[in-house]
C-alpha cells in the first residue's frame, strides 16, 4: 500500500503525513452524541465528516476500526462540572425513565444517520456499559498522584499535572491566564484549583442515575468516559481521535490529561476537528431561532426554509465544504447544491450508455490521480467534487459526439466514478433511496397532462409545463413514441 495521505493534526497545528501505528490497521475514535434530545445538524456535519474520512481510509486500503460512543450518563451542562445531568433532567421533563430517554434519542440519532447514508461505526459503546473500566481508570490516576478525593467527589489535579505536562497543548489554552480572568464559581470550594475537573461525582439522593464505587454512590465525569472506552477498544495509543471543534476544550484536553496520567502519553497521534455551522452567516442557536433539526431540513417544516431538501442533497451540500471550514446554510446554497447533485448523478446515469470508439480522448488514470490527490490532501472533498464535475463535462461531451472513448476506458471510467461517488462520498441516487416509485408516478401524470394539452392544441399549457419542469432541472424530450424526461 502506497498511501500519500496527509492530515491536519490539531495537536501539532500543521499538516502531516499520515503514518498509522500498525499499518494497514487504523484505530479511529470519534466522540458520539449525548442522547438527551433530537440529533442536530452539528451532529450530522461531524459524523458525516468522519464517515467520509473512514470511507476514504478504507478505499485507500486501510483496515479501519471505527469506534464512536454514545454518552448516556454524566454529560453535565457547564465546563466547571457543576450543574444538571442532561439525561436526568430530560427524564424529569418528559416524565420518563432515563434509559427511556436514552433509547428514544439514540433511535432518533440512528435514523438520521441512516437517512444520510452515514455508516454505523464498527463499535458503538455506551458510557453506562463501561462503568467498571471508568472506575479502574480513576483508581490508576489516583495512584499516580494526579487526582484527589473531596467529599465523595474525585477531581483531576490539574496543578499537579502541570508540573511535568502541558495542560493546554491540544487547545492552545493557557490555564494560568484563564485563572486570572475567572471569577469565583459555586462549588469551587471542593476543588484545589479552578481548572480541576470531575472524574467521579458524588450523587445526591434525588439524582436518578448513580452507581456504587469505592468513593460512594455517584456517576462518572463526562471527560472520563471517552478515555476509558477509547482505551478499551483501541489500546493505550491509537491513530486518530476526532470530534467537533467545540470539544477541543475542555473535553479533548481533559482526555489527553487523563490518558497521560494513566500511561505517560496521550491517546491519539492525530487529532482531527470539524468546524461549526452557521445559517446565513449567523451561528445556529435556539435563542436566535435559526437552529434547524435534520428532519425539519428534509421536510421544509421550519419558518426559515422555503422547502425541504432530500437527505442526499444535504449530504452533498455538506461535503462541498472542507470539514475544517465553516459551513453556512441558506436556502440558495441548498438549491445550488441540489442542482449540482442532480448534474453529478445524471452524468453517472449517462456514462454506461455512451457509444464507444476505437480511439479515446479520456485519460481515466489522470482522473484517478486527481481524485486521490484531492482526498490525500486532508480529505479535501470540495476539490474532489470539482474534479468530478470536470469528469461529468467529459461524459456529456462524449454523449454529444465531441469526444471519444474506447470500450475499455468506458469500463474503467464507470468503475472509477461509481467507486468515488458511492464508496468515498457515500452518495446514492434519490431513486435508490425509495422515492423512485413516487417520482416516476408523478412524472407520468405530469407528462400525460402535457400530452392532453398538446392533443387539444393548448400550446400555452404544454409550454408552461415544459418550462416549469425545466426550472426544476427536468428536461422533457418529445419523440415519436411520446415524451420522456431526465434530470439535467
Amino acid at each position: 500500500m502506497k498511501s500519500g495521505l496527509h492530515v491536519y493534526n490539531t495537536l501539532t497545528g500543521k499538516k502531516e503525513k499520515f503514518e498509522p501505528l500498525s499499518p494497514p490497521r487504523v484505530g479511529l475514535y470519534v466522540c458520539g452524541p449525548t442522547v438527551y434530545s433530537n440529533a442536530h445538524l452539528g451532529n450530522c456535519r461531524t459524523f458525516l465528516s468522519f464517515d467520509l474520512i473512514a470511507r476514504y481510509l478504507r478505499y485507500d486500503g486501510f483496515k479501519v476500526r471505527y469506534v464512536r460512543n454514545i454518552t448516556d450518563v454524566g454529560h453535565i451542562t457547564t465546563d466547571v462540572d457543576e450543574g444538571i445531568d442532561r439525561i436526568g433532567q430530560q427524564a424529569k421533563l418528559e416524565q420518563m425513565e432515563p434509559m427511556e430517554i436514552v433509547q428514544k434519542y439514540t433511535t432518533d440519532f440512528h435514523n438520521i444517520m441512516a437517512s444520510m447514508n452515514i455508516l454505523p461505526p464498527d463499535i458503538e459503546p455506551t458510557a453506562t456499559g463501561h462503568m467498571i473500566e471508568q472506575i479502574e481508570m480513576i483508581k490508576t490516576i489516583l495512584a499516580n498522584g494526579f487526582a484527589y478525593e473531596s467529599d465523595g467527589n474525585i477531581y483531576f489535579d490539574v496543578d499537579a499535572y502541570k508540573k511535568d505536562h502541558n495542560y493546554g497543548e491540544l487547545s492552545g489554552r493557557n490555564v494560568d491566564e484563564l485563572f486570572e480572568n475567572t471569577r469565583a464559581l459555586d462549588g469551587q470550594s471542593e476543588k484545589r484549583f479552578f481548572a480541576d475537573f470531575a472524574l467521579w461525582k458524588k450523587a445526591t439522593p434525588e439524582h436518578i442515575m448513580q452507581w456504587p464505587s469505592p468513593w460512594g454512590m455517584g456517576f462518572p465525569g463526562w471527560h472520563l468516559e471517552c478515555s476509558a472506552m477509547s482505551t478499551k477498544y483501541l489500546g493505550e495509543q491509537f491513530d486518530i481521535h476526532g470530534g467537533g471543534m467545540d470539544l477541543k476544550f475542555p473535553h479533548h484536553e481533559s482526555e489527553v490529561a487523563q490518558n497521560t496520567a494513566c500511561t505517560g502519553h496521550g491517546p491519539a497521534r492525530y487529532w482531527l476537528h470539524t468546524n461549526m455551522l452557521t445559517f446565513e452567516g449567523s451561528k445556529m442557536s435556539k435563542s436566535l431561532g435559526n437552529s434547524i433539526l435534520p428532519n425539519e431540513l428534509f421536510t421544509g417544516n421550519h419558518p426559515l426554509l422555503k422547502r425541504g431538501f432530500h437527505p442526499m442533497v444535504v449530504r452533498f451540500f455538506m461535503m462541498q465544504a472542507h470539514y475544517r471550514s465553516t459551513l453556512d446554510f441558506s436556502n440558495e446554497a441548498l438549491e445550488a447544491s441540489e442542482k449540482g447533485y442532480q448534474r453529478l448523478m445524471a452524468g453517472l446515469k449517462v456514462l454506461p450508455t455512451l457509444i464507444t470508439s476505437t480511439s479515446s480522448d479520456i485519460d481515466v488514470e489522470a482522473y484517478r490521480a486527481k481524485f486521490v490527490a484531492a482526498m490525500d490532501d486532508d480529505f479535501n472533498s470540495p476539490v474532489l467534487i470539482s474534479h468530478l464535475f470536470d469528469a461529468v463535462k467529459s461524459i456529456n461531451s462524449i454523449a454529444e459526439g465531441r469526444l471519444k472513448i474506447t470500450e475499455k476506458d468506458k469500463t474503467d471510467f464507470i468503475a472509477l466514478m461509481d467507486g468515488v461517488v458511492s464508496e468515498i462520498l457515500g452518495l446514492t441516487s434519490i431513486e435508490e433511496t425509495g422515492d423512485s416509485g413516487l417520482t416516476n408516478g408523478l412524472m407520468e401524470l405530469i407528462l400525460d397532462l402535457r400530452a392532453r394539452a398538446r392533443s387539444n392544441k393548448d400550446w400555452a399549457t404544454s409550454d408552461a409545463i415544459r418550462d416549469q419542469l425545466d426550472a426544476l432541472n427536468i428536461v422533457v424530450k418529445d419523440g415519436k413514441d411520446g415524451a420522456s424526461w431526465s434530470l439535467k
